[in-house]
């Protein structure tokens, strides 16, 4: 069996603005479980900077440890990427961002990677606001161990052993908001049609965008009691709306007979469009969000769609006041001020 994909392609394949075909965003053949949730996220990645014209080389993939770290090798093999350590791919994504503003930066982690070893680094880059995409691949286990319960496992929750979980779950949209999150997103593996949107409109938010993916693990975690599993996703999904991403100076044209429609105009210019199916539910309200948010798991719904969205956000950059330019374009002229200033500034220190 090989994992190198065939390099023949059919000279006819449809081409994107700038005379890409979809295999140039492909990567690795995956090693992954056949049937697992992961590849269609990473299949949704591709399709999205496919249709958002991004130049791989603009693009950075970060990611920890983890069956989710291992995707970055399945897209996207054009672009800048890192493997980290379990947990601290915050940190590294921040350290770069810092050197270098110009490139997309996309975070991919999952549910033990990001609310166990990774919990403090989660949190405070969500308070730092970096600009960034963070996808959670979220199957409520371990499976590069076995299948143990990870920290996102609902309480009362059979895993396939068939032990049931005792503890409360760590809701990671939730919290995502509460800490301030200017972009709180949720979905579900199998959603590709709501899926790829939110990437898109994820990539053209200024600040820390964050999507949650229910992503079932058809080895460890696809049994019956699972609450992570495709039937009981599938059975308790509830879907804030439906949406589209609609590209800066393209004329929107998607309308709706019954109910209401709302335009949320991103820092380009751009719009996502939703379409809005939960009652009571304002996206650009934090409080309405976190409630529309409870209520779901209440009823034990699996709420997903934009869940919340603050469109002037100030991101980590303009916080810090830093460069306009990447910093490590900067010649060693420009980042040294001369004695003289080096002199001023360490007599004010006295």
């Amino acid at each position: 069996m090989t994992y190198v994909r065939p390099k023949f392609r059919h000279p006819d394949l449809p081409k994107n603005k700038l005379g890409f075909t979809v295999s140039e965003y492909e990567g690795a053949l995956s090693t992954l479980c056949a049937g697992c949730g992961h590849d269609s996220i990473s299949a949704g990645v591709i399709q999205a900077c496919y249709e958002m014209n991004i130049e791989p080389h603009r693009l950075a993939k970060l990611s920890g440890i983890g069956c989710s770290s291992k995707t970055p090798a399945y897209f996207l093999s054009n672009s800048h990427g890192f493997n980290s350590v379990h947990g601290r791919m915050p940190s590294v994504a921040t350290g770069a961002n810092l050197a270098n503003r110009d490139l997309i930066y996309f975070g991919v982690s999952g549910d033990g990677d990001t609310a166990s070893i990774g919990m403090g680094q989660f949190v405070h880059v969500i308070r730092r606001n970096l600009n960034m995409i963070y996808i959670v691949m979220n199957n409520g286990c371990y499976g590069l161990t076995k299948g143990q319960d990870s920290a996102t496992a609902d309480a009362g929750s059979k895993n396939k052993s068939g032990a049931v979980n005792l503890f409360q779950s760590i809701d990671l949209s939730s919290l995502a908001i509460e800490l301030g999150a200017t972009f709180v997103a949720q979905s579900f593996s199998g959603d590709k049609a709501q899926l790829v949107p939110l990437i898109k409109a994820a990539m053209k938010h200024q600040g820390f965008a964050f999507i949650n993916v229910i992503s079932p693990c058809v080895t460890f975690n696809n049994n019956v009691g699972s609450t992570k599993s495709y039937d009981y996703v599938r059975q308790h999904v509830e879907a804030t709306s439906t949406l589209d991403f609609v590209p800066e100076m393209k004329e929107i044209t998607t309308s709706y007979k019954e109910g209401s429609t709302e335009n949320v105009k991103m820092h380009d210019g751009s719009f996502i469009q939703l379409h809005k199916l939960a009652q009571g539910w304002d996206p650009g309200n934090r409080l309405s969000a976190i409630n529309a948010v409870q209520n779901a798991r209440a009823k034990n719904e699996i709420l997903t769609g934009l869940l919340y969205v603050e469109s002037e956000g100030k991101e980590l950059h303009h916080l810090l006041q830093t460069s306009d330019r990447p910093l490590n374009s900067l010649t060693k002229e420009e980042l040294c001020p001369g004695s003289d200033i080096l002199k001023e500034i360490n007599a004010d220190m006295r």
